[in-house]
C-alpha cells in the first residue's frame, strides 16, 4: 500500500472508499474527463467514483499493482481536491486529475513530483510512462516540466473523441539526475 506523502503544500493520502463522494462532486465534469481514456463513461454515472474505487482502484491497491492517492491541501486536509494514480504496466503508469478550483496553481506539478519520487525511490521501478492526448495542454506541460520525453505517438480514443496521443517517459536515472540537478530532496513520508 502507498504511504501518505507530503509536499510543501499538499498531502497525498492513500485513496479510501470514503473519498468517493468528494471525488464525484469534482470529477463528474466535462473539463475534467474529456481527455481521459474512452473507457471512462460519459455522461458520468452518479455512482461512478464509488464504483471505480470499490471495483478497480482499491482492489488494485490490495493486489499491489496500483497506488492511488487523494490530493489534499495541507491547510484543508479534509477536502479532497484531486487524485494521482500509479499503475504497474508497460505503457501507462501514471494518471491524474485535479478539481477546477485548484487548476493552474502548480499543485498538480507538485503532486506529480511526489508521485514520481515514490514510483522510483520506494517502488523501485526503472521507467515511468504516461500517455496523454496532444490537445491536453495542461497535462502535457506537467510531463514536460517533469522531464518526460516523447517515445511514441498514435491516435487513441478519449471521452471527447479520437485524438493524437503521445506517450512520454522518464527513467529512474533521468529522474534522479533531474532532481539532484535542481537541488531537490525527495518528499517526506507522513
Amino acid at each position: 500500500m502507498i504511504r501518505g506523502l507530503e509536499t510543501r503544500r499538499l498531502i497525498l493520502r492513500p485513496l479510501e472508499l470514503g473519498d468517493a463522494s468528494q471525488a464525484q462532486a469534482l470529477f463528474a465534469n466535462w473539463e475534467i474527463v474529456r481527455f481521459l481514456a474512452s473507457r471512462v463513461p460519459w455522461p458520468y454515472p452518479a455512482d461512478g467514483c464509488e464504483t471505480y474505487y470499490r471495483d478497480v482502484a482499491i482492489p488494485g491497491m490490495e493486489r499491489g499493482d496500483e497506488w492511488h492517492s487523494s490530493l489534499r491541501l495541507k491547510d484543508a486536509p479534509n477536502q479532497l481536491i484531486g487524485s494521482i494514480a500509479l499503475t504497474r504496466g508497460e505503457e501507462d503508469n501514471r494518471g491524474f486529475w485535479i478539481g477546477l478550483p485548484w487548476q493552474r496553481l502548480g499543485l498538480m506539478s507538485e503532486g506529480v513530483e511526489a508521485a514520481n519520487d515514490y514510483w522510483f525511490d520506494e517502488l523501485s521501478f526503472q521507467v515511468l510512462r504516461a500517455p496523454k492526448a496532444v490537445d491536453n495542454l495542461a497535462s502535457r506541460r506537467i510531463s514536460e516540466k517533469t522531464g518526460m520525453r516523447i517515445v511514441a505517438s498514435m491516435e487513441k480514443n478519449f471521452v471527447s473523441g479520437r485524438f493524437l496521443s503521445e506517450t512520454r517517459e522518464i527513467t529512474a536515472d533521468e529522474w534522479r539526475a533531474r532532481r539532484s540537478g535542481k537541488g531537490q530532496r525527495p518528499v517526506h513520508e507522513l
